[in-house]
């Protein structure tokens, strides 16, 4: 990977969670395989008051619980990592507090000669993401006058809460940085194997003519989480599995499944080619919703011998929510390639286990020739690409078992990064974070694909609004969701695809 000049990263909200858990213990990997630039410094801003040297003994806490531990062990690079640190207090709510913010920029980009090169990272809750843009913007610290040096701004999720608020926030940030300035950030489009459906389908001949309605009978996207929702109910009861995940994560996973071929692989020609996924999905109508899109809520119920509360008696939930925490749907790509073909996706918390994969469902050979041999097995081939965990690839399809007579059994080809023993798979942060730094957008969301996504589930969250007591099922803590969600898939004996931890187990046999 490539290393970035010198920079100041510039954290808003650097007191939070996010900073302790993923961007600091990141940053110090990265650092370890000297990806940094000798000129490179963090400046923490946050509410929160401390010094410098109290800000870094959190953060060296924070590195010791979340950083690789085998790139990490290192105390003297460590330490010096933790030097780079540094931390002022503001309330970026208050205009006046950034004139201080412009000189203490200005002193370290003196004394570390960063080159007036500033990455800014909206670590904050979304409501902060207008003052402080519009505060940057009021002490010209949004651009520069000097054409070698440049200014940046990333931006956590959720990207507004729907497609109104989406359409306002990227009118306010436009005004003030230039869309080659914005890198709406998605942890998902981090992730090694995420990256690899690119090249799985543009680098083998084998998959790509294969790739569309003539041999592709259906498209699986499931990603499940075991946990509740923990101690995010005040956030999450105002979110929702549609827009926690849908909107952003599993969305973009479809855009990559479906996209054209790209003319050359850079951030402009790739995000082209999943806008246009994102414009030629099939609108809901109000029976679309009805029948094909079914949400619902965990109930408590007992696991492992532990009791586990259902969603409603969490902390901070409402009385009587009616917060989905589990959604899955049936829709259409409606272009030349994917005319017909059913795209199924779900998602939900406090489900068996947590996996995330993309199931590719090709269509049977017309003959079923060996089928009436006793105990032949012939289902449909499978490509099972896995994003977590256990990542890996797996294409299932039908082998003679030894002996006389054809009988055949489904069989598996399977690949798995933890075979790689002397390659490491980075955090999703990682790559991420220094695509920033090199400027590289390939992988974050531009905002007029922002605003497709919200535009396709804008009609389900109208409908759910408008209809609040219709369609909510509940579903006990520990199961795949509600039983009526297995309705969704056409054809006889068909269903969802149920994964295992591993990706080549059988689901019967899994280890939850």
């Amino acid at each position: 990977m490539r290393k970035p000049e010198g920079l100041i990263l510039v954290i808003f909200g650097a007191s939070g969670d996010l900073t302790s858990r993923k961007l600091i213990p990141a940053l110090c990997d990265l650092d370890n395989q000297n990806l940094l630039a000798d000129n490179f410094a963090i400046l923490g801003t946050g509410r929160t008051e401390m010094n410098e040297n109290q800000f870094r003994d959190k953060m060296a806490v924070a590195i010791d619980k979340f950083a690789d531990k085998e790139s990490c062990l290192d105390q003297h690079k460590k330490n010096n990592f933790l030097k780079r640190i540094f931390y002022m207090r503001i309330d970026g709510s208050d205009p006046d507090e950034y004139a201080r913010l412009a000189d203490r920029l200005a002193g370290l980009d003196k004394q570390l000669k960063t080159g007036g090169n500033y990455l800014y990272y909206l670590a904050t809750p979304p409501v902060m993401y207008e003052s402080i843009v519009s505060n940057l913007s009021s002490n010209k610290l949004n651009s520069t006058s000097d054409s070698q040096s440049w200014r940046r701004i990333v931006v956590e999720k959720p990207f507004g809460s729907d497609l109104l608020s989406a359409q306002r926030l990227n009118k306010i940030i436009l005004q003030v940085f230039s869309e080659d300035q914005i890198f709406r950030i998605d942890h998902y489009l981090g992730k090694e194997t995420v990256q690899n459906i690119l090249v799985t389908r543009f680098s083998n001949g084998i998959f790509e003519p294969l790739w569309n309605r003539n041999f592709i009978e259906r498209v699986e996207i499931s990603s499940s989480e075991s946990i509740g929702i923990e101690n995010r109910g005040g956030y999450y009861d105002n979110a929702g599995a549609l827009r926690d995940m849908v909107q952003n994560h599993l969305l973009q996973l479809v855009g990559l499944i479906a996209m054209e071929p790209p003319v050359v692989a850079d951030a402009t020609s790739i995000r082209n080619e999943t806008l246009k996924v994102f414009q030629a999905l099939r609108q809901f109508n109000r029976d679309d919703i009805e029948k094909n899109v079914i949400r619902g809520q965990y109930t408590g119920s007992v696991i492992n011998n532990e009791n586990i509360p259902g969603y409603r008696d969490e902390p901070g939930i409402v009385s009587g929510s009616r917060t989905e925490t589990y959604v899955a749907m049936k829709f259409y790509v409606d272009n030349w390639r994917w005319n017909g073909v059913p795209f199924y996706l779900r998602t939900g918390k406090r489900l068996p286990i947590r996996v995330t994969e993309v199931v590719i469902h090709f269509k049977p050979s017309p003959h079923t020739l060996f089928a009436k041999d006793p105990g032949c097995i012939t289902g449909s081939n499978q490509l099972i690409i896995r994003i977590q965990p256990d990542e890996g690839i797996l294409l299932k399809f039908g082998m003679k078992v030894p002996g006389s007579g054809y009988m055949v059994k489904d069989v598996g080809m399977d690949f798995h990064y933890s075979d790689l023993s002397d390659v490491r798979l980075p955090d999703a942060y990682e790559r991420l974070l220094l695509d920033c730094m090199l400027g590289d957008a390939t992988l974050f969301a531009r905002g007029d694909a922002v605003e497709a996504t919200w535009q396709f589930i804008y009609p389900i969250l109208r409908f759910w609004n408008e209809n609040s007591n219709t369609g909510l099922f509940g579903y006990p803590a520990g199961t795949w969701g509600p039983e009526n969600a297995d309705k969704l898939i056409e054809g006889t004996d068909q269903t969802w695809r149920y994964p295992c931890k591993n990706l080549t187990a059988v689901s019967s046999y899994c280890e939850l």
